[in-house]
């Protein structure tokens, strides 16, 4: 039985993707290792979000390409975001021999038993209807506590500086029905949470026999299976974020109260610029809705520094909008065009990288200051943990997750505690990242 080895970069999404991959394979003979060497076929599943993610990978292009001179025969790919995008670059490289883009990990079995030398296997096509919606992914997380299910492949929001809706198609959902079956499939297999994926959840609909599905009602629906199985979801747009996804959030006490809510500029200026078709003003009057019906609900997001003719004007305007929300933790990163967007064929890449590093420093800055402010409010209160398994610095203390997605490390007194089981800790003392706590 031949072997098939995956390195999987960026998003929840790519993890998933590399979860069906492995579904797929199986069914065609192919086993999983986690061991490079052992790899008679070797892929990557690639993300274009970032500039840097892309060079990361020809890195990597570079390590796979040496283990086939070791080993004659075996077969380098690329799959991914990365790989629709950069098809010709990747063949003309000649160091892979195989490239698939995310809508064709169903033709990966025909495609490899059809490599030749002199005669790499491509299929980039982009679909409107592929959801792998039939496809049970093959677990790859360590702990089997938590499972990543996709709802949704696509976008249609073309925001200026995104390469999504070019390399991952128009935006489609799947079946609610599969989707609940899965969830409940991963639950009997012991999993305690799920994560509902998609590049803008809030926008899924399935126009079903007995009526619409939105994405508050396959919420509920999922959230329905059992009391202990956790449901998060990612990623909202703060444009399509509605009462009723809010409102059922705060109505099951099983979907987590977290919510990455991205909102990448704090400046209206750039927020048009940027094709995001919300104001500031919209924005916070989402936060508002969701901290009046979840008050202590986490609230994360994405910040670029240094878009298309920012101004020191619209950089205050995002520092002022960080403080004002006070998010819990950040994701945050100098903007990097991207070839084919809109942002790369009409504006100018005209912020000094100099500048662009001193902006992301700031806002990094007052980010680290917020989260710790945070978990400062949370020393004396009492969370329920799930835990993932035992620390990496400490054998002798267990870490988990808070409802809200805040990361508690606690001493287990002796006790073994299995991932997957439910805690009840006390904060004691934070860090920026991280809840010191008791058990109790």
């Amino acid at each position: 039985m031949k072997k098939i080895y995956i390195e999987t970069y960026g998003c929840q999404m790519n993890v998933n993707d590399t979860e069906v991959i492995f579904a797929i394979l199986a069914e065609a003979g192919y086993a999983r290792t986690e061991v490079m060497q052992e790899g008679d076929v070797i892929l990557a599943n690639t993300c274009s979000i970032r500039d840097n993610a892309e060079q990361r990978i020809w890195g990597r292009i570079e390590v796979f390409a040496a283990e086939k001179r070791r080993r004659p025969g075996v077969v380098v790919g690329i799959v991914g975001c990365m790989a629709e995008r950069l098809k010709d670059s990747l063949l003309d490289s000649h160091k892979v021999d195989l490239v698939a883009g995310p809508d064709a990990y169903r033709s990966l079995p025909r495609l490899l038993q059809d490599i030749a030398p002199d005669r790499p296997q491509i299929n980039v096509l982009l679909s409107h209807e592929e959801t792998y919606a039939d496809i049970r992914p093959v677990r790859i997380d360590k702990n089997g506590v938590s499972a990543f299910i996709s709802i949704m492949r696509g976008c249609n929001n073309v925001c200026s500086y995104c390469v999504v809706p070019y390399t991952r198609g128009a935006e489609r959902s799947r079946d609610p029905q599969t989707i609940v079956d899965e969830a409940r499939d991963v639950y009997a297999k012991g999993y305690k949470e799920v994560t509902l994926l998609g590049q803008n959840v809030d926008s899924y609909f399935w126009k079903a026999a007995d009526g619409p599905v939105d994405f508050a009602e396959l919420l509920a629906r999922v959230a329905a299976i059992a009391p202990d199985l956790r449901v998060r979801f990612s990623t909202s747009h703060p444009k399509d974020i509605s009462d009723a996804v809010i409102e059922t959030m705060g109505r099951y006490d099983n979907i987590c109260k977290g919510i990455h809510l991205p909102v990448q500029s704090g400046s209206d200026r750039m927020l048009e610029k940027m094709r995001r078709r919300y104001t500031r003003a919209w924005y916070l009057d989402r936060v508002r809705k969701i901290r009046s019906v979840m008050p202590d609900c986490v609230i994360t997001t994405d910040v670029i520094a240094g878009f298309c003719s920012e101004t020191e004007d619209d950089h205050r305007d995002t520092l002022s909008l960080m403080r004002e929300v006070g998010y819990d933790a950040a994701f945050m990163f100098a903007y990097s065009e991207r070839p084919g967007t809109l942002a790369a064929r009409n504006y100018p890449d005209d912020v000094p990288p100099e500048v662009k590093n001193r902006r992301l420093t700031e806002i990094i800055e007052l980010q680290n200051t917020l989260s710790l402010e945070s978990n400062r409010r949370d020393i004396g209160r009492s969370f329920e943990v799930l835990v993932e398994g035992p620390s990496k610095r400490n054998p002798d203390e267990a870490c988990g997750r808070t409802s809200g997605g805040k990361m508690c490390v606690f001493p287990t007194g002796g006790t073994p505690l299995k991932p997957g089981e439910y805690v009840s800790v006390r904060v004691l003392d934070c860090t920026q990242a991280t809840l010191l706590c008791e058990r109790v």
